[in-house]
């Protein structure tokens, strides 16, 4: 698992680490990870036209000093400064005696420019960028040079992703020490480009992470292959509640999932029963109730199932039961209207909106998602994975995960359903609540990335991409 540090936690362990070693240590150190990615991203550095842009603080000096081992490379280094009385001596110093040169924006050439070092904002910076820096931004954005951020994006929000403004749209960002949420979640996630994390020495100094973000290893060692002891039911049997007659797309495309993903057993219960015997003659089908389709270990509600009261009487006897269920889609209206049947339960129980759900159930998302997780689950205790670009999982007690994968080509019609299925099938396996959705956000993404490289994607895409994308995970971590 990889940690989300606040910005208050890797200023906390910087100064920790900076209490046992000289002052300018981490500087050093961050100065030579950044000029080390910049290099491997270039593949030369003599003759290059690299163009620093320079606010104050320790996001200058780190950028400063970066620009000075380029330059002593035989790069041709200009810097910007947006406070020259602020700027940071020993970083200025350095980069004049490299052959580097201070100018004003009008002679910075980033027309011209092979490679833009962001250092304006740190991570303590907050709010949208001033004019001067914007319009540096919009030059640099102009410009033919790669863009690199220095730790973080100037004008994104370290913590929630916020961009209030103007922003860095970086191509690479190079942080260090820790990684910040405001990478990898909210609108930031879109600005940061590749993420490369600098290990500076914070480790030992950091405390425990208010999120994680599983890998591909991670994820791998929930979908091992059956052994010989293992039978159809020892795999997790999961039931499904999904589609209608008239609509039985949902119904087909969440069991093809929860089968493609873990191949033991799948029921499914519902009066799309004839569409999805008809897709999947692997799973058992009944067009009955949920008591009629047999005994499972986990339960998918909702997607394509409809509002009625027929609706609600299927997904309150599920919701009487003591296993694990998920709800999706128009599960999520009925639970909005009857929070009561959520709320009222012991058993784990998994919402999955998307942001339009999630205002209807606990009010507006708003700029931090994390913190709308956290703020949907504890309102129920339950498990919320709240969709989005960057799928964020929170339970009732805080723990937090913030997924990596996924593609904008998921932004398609029947992705909710499959995603649903997938969750199912993990579920049933007796993971925890919250690891389970993790768990299936991160497959899901990796099916839609491998689906998206022959061209747009629909939704029975990733149900055919599953098995494949399943041995990819196993195969990175063997």
């Amino acid at each position: 698992m990889i940690g989300l540090f606040s910005a208050a936690q890797a200023r906390a362990a910087e100064q920790r680490v900076l209490a046992g070693t000289r002052p300018d240590a981490l500087m050093q150190r961050a100065a030579t990870g950044l000029a080390t990615v910049c290099l491997d991203l270039l593949g030369r550095a003599h003759g290059v036209r690299v163009v620093l842009l320079v606010g104050s603080g320790d996001n200058g000096a780190d950028t400063l000093l970066a620009g000075a081992r380029l330059a002593s490379r035989g790069a041709q280094v200009r810097a910007v400064l947006l406070d020259p009385e602020r700027a940071h001596a020993a970083g200025l110093a350095a980069l004049r005696r490299s052959g580097g040169r201070v100018v004003d924006a009008d002679g910075a050439g980033l027309e011209r420019a092979d490679l833009v070092l962001d250092g304006i904002v740190g991570i303590g910076g907050s709010g949208p960028l001033r004019p001067a820096a914007a319009e540096l931004v919009r030059r640099a954005t102009a410009g033919p040079g790669l863009l690199v951020a220095v730790d973080l994006p100037s004008g994104v929000d370290a913590d929630t992703g916020e961009v209030p403004g103007a922003a860095f749209p970086a191509q690479h960002t190079v942080t260090f020490g820790a990684l910040k949420p405001g990478l990898v979640v909210g609108a930031g996630r879109g600005r940061a480009g590749t993420v490369h994390l600098v290990d500076i020495g914070l480790a030992d100094a950091l405390t425990a992470p208010g999120a994680v973000q599983l890998t591909d290893a991670d994820v791998a060692g929930h979908l091992e292959a059956p052994d010989a002891d293992d039978d159809k039911y020892s795999r997790g049997v999961v039931g499904v509640l999904a589609g209608s007659a008239t609509y039985p797309g949902a119904g087909v495309l969440c069991t093809g999932a929860a089968l493609r993903t873990r191949p033991g057993l799948v029921r499914y219960a519902g009066t799309a029963a004839d569409g999805v015997r008809a897709a999947w003659p692997e799973a058992i089908v009944t067009a009955g109730r949920p008591g009629d389709a047999g005994r499972v270990q986990a339960w998918v509600a909702g997607p394509g199932m409809g509002t009625d009261d027929d609706a609600l009487s299927v997904l309150r006897e599920v919701l009487a039961t003591d296993l694990p269920v998920v709800l999706d889609a128009d599960a999520l209206t009925l639970v909005s209207q009857h929070r009561e049947l959520v709320g009222d339960r012991s058993a784990p129980t998994v919402l999955t909106p998307h942001d339009r759900e999630f205002a209807r159930l606990f009010g507006d998302v708003g700029t931090d998602r994390v913190a709308a997780a956290r703020r949907g689950a504890a309102a129920l205790g339950c498990t919320v994975l709240l969709k989005g670009a960057a799928t964020v999982v929170a339970d009732a007690a805080g723990s937090t995960f913030v997924n990596g994968t996924g593609t904008p080509w998921l932004a398609t019609a029947g992705t909710g359903d499959v995603l649903a299925g997938i969750l199912g099938a993990v579920l049933a396996t007796g993971l925890p609540a919250a690891e389970a959705a993790a768990v299936a956000a991160h497959l899901h993404g990796r099916a839609g990335e491998l689906a998206a490289q022959r061209g747009p994607l629909i939704a029975g895409d990733l149900v055919r991409r599953l098995p494949e994308t399943v041995a990819r995970l196993r195969g990175s971590a063997a």
